[in-house]
């Protein structure tokens, strides 16, 4: 009877037939055996969490590798893009910059260190990393990133020039009209406000923005039904003011949010001109 023993299979192999399988939990069952392993070990078990949606635990995988190769580029830059989703902006921020060390030609990084920079307010810097990317590929996201870095540092014709430019790759670009909007709100151009929410209206009738802009225009105008008439339809999706998400394109909260609130006596006085224009229909 033999008594050879049967070496056990390497796990880094189970796991890549398991995921090819398209057993993504099945194969990350399979790296979660104690151990010494090599960087790749890691580097697939960051990948397998990331696609599971574990983003915390993704970032500690990567994290091992960049703690034993400083300059495994993949996995510094998995780990970036773990520490954003997981809004730590200063750490993300340090994991883009020790990519673009090791590879500065990769505008997709810069791009996301500028939005991390965003967040921590410092536009300056922000700027200064849109200004670098020169790819085709990155033109867009480059080009609305440099507008909203100009817009929180108040150059407000220069950061209209650079959404417009947005607008001109992309004319149904909503984000780049929902910030003009709000960046007109801020200094009170009724005539653009109304410009851009009707551009923007055009593209989404169901556009918040462009609802509350074109109420706060009619308001202002003392035209009372027309303002009801687009605050109602405003309010059936929930908003109440006229507001900018200052990197709309990447789907983040930015810390410079611009809005204009309706004062409550306005709110009070719309919803009657609203009941009375519905009363006589």
């Amino acid at each position: 009877m033999s008594t050879a023993v049967i070496p056990a299979r390497d796990p880094v192999q189970t796991a890549l037939d398991l995921r090819a399988r398209g057993q993504l939990r099945e194969a990350l069952d399979a790296l979660s055996v104690p151990g010494d392993f090599p960087a790749d070990f890691y580097t697939l078990r960051g990948d397998l969490q990331l696609e599971l949606d574990q983003t915390k635990e993704a970032a500690g995988s990567y994290f091992t590798v960049v703690a034993s190769e400083p300059d495994n580029v993949y996995a510094q830059c998995n780990l970036g893009l773990c520490l954003r989703r997981l809004e730590r902006w200063e750490q993300a921020a340090e994991a883009f910059q020790a990519v673009l060390k090791l590879d500065p030609h990769r505008d997709e990084v810069r791009i996301d260190l500028g939005d991390c920079l965003l967040h921590l307010n410092r536009f300056e810097e922000a700027l200064l990393c849109f200004d670098q990317c020169w790819s085709g590929a990155s033109r867009r996201r480059a080009l609305f990133g440099t507008a909203v870095a100009l817009h929180l540092l108040r150059r407000f014709d220069q950061a209209e020039a650079g959404y417009e430019r947005v607008l001109t790759l992309d004319p149904k670009a909503e984000e780049a009209l929902s910030n003009l909007i709000a960046m007109c709100v801020e200094v009170f151009d009724l005539e653009k406000i109304q410009r851009y929410s009707r551009r923007l209206l055009d593209i989404n009738p169901r556009a918040g923005a462009a609802l509350e802009g074109l109420a706060l225009v009619a308001i202002e105008r003392r035209e009372h039904e027309s303002a009801a008439r687009f605050f109602a339809r405003a309010a059936e999706l929930g908003t109440e003011t006229v507001y900018a998400r200052p990197y709309a394109a990447q789907g983040e909260h930015g810390d410079g949010i611009i809005e204009y609130r309706l004062s409550r006596e306005v709110l009070d006085r719309l919803t009657q001109v609203s009941r009375a224009h519905a009363a006589g229909d």
